[in-house]
């Protein structure tokens, strides 16, 4: 089993920045990989950014690409979600998710993810 734990969310304007974190613990010596993804109100969950837990390959949404930067310490087991320029329609819930094993997805894909966190909510005012 694996715990996620996510912090950092709030109510932000327009053009300004938060950092998100999410704190994973429990059976994360086999993590192959850990992303954030976000659900506003009436939509599906949507991918956001993804890390390759061992380094590497990273992936970006094409909305977030050049405003949102995705790190982790491995040393503390926390995935980092930096964003700035943020706009309205970056208002969601936003989740951490990480994926245990092989699973035949891509970074991608929620499907790829067998743990979630219980989200936060970013709020960002016009």
């Amino acid at each position: 089993q694996v715990q996620l734990v996510e912090s950092g969310g709030g109510l932000v304007q327009a053009g300004g920045s938060l950092r998100l974190s999410c704190t994973a613990s429990g059976r994360t010596f086999s993590m192959y990989a850990m992303g954030w993804f976000r659900q506003a109100p009436g939509k599906e969950r949507e991918f956001v950014a993804a890390t390759r837990w061992s380094g590497g390959n990273t992936a970006y949404a094409d909305s977030v690409k050049d405003r949102f930067t995705i790190s982790r310490d491995n040393a503390k087991n926390t995935m980092y979600l930096q964003m700035n320029s943020l706009k309205p329609e970056d208002t969601a819930v936003y989740y951490c998710a990480a994926s245990i094993g092989v699973v035949p997805h891509g970074l991608e894909s929620k499907y790829k993810y067998n743990y979630w966190g219980q989200g936060t909510q970013v709020t960002v005012s016009s």
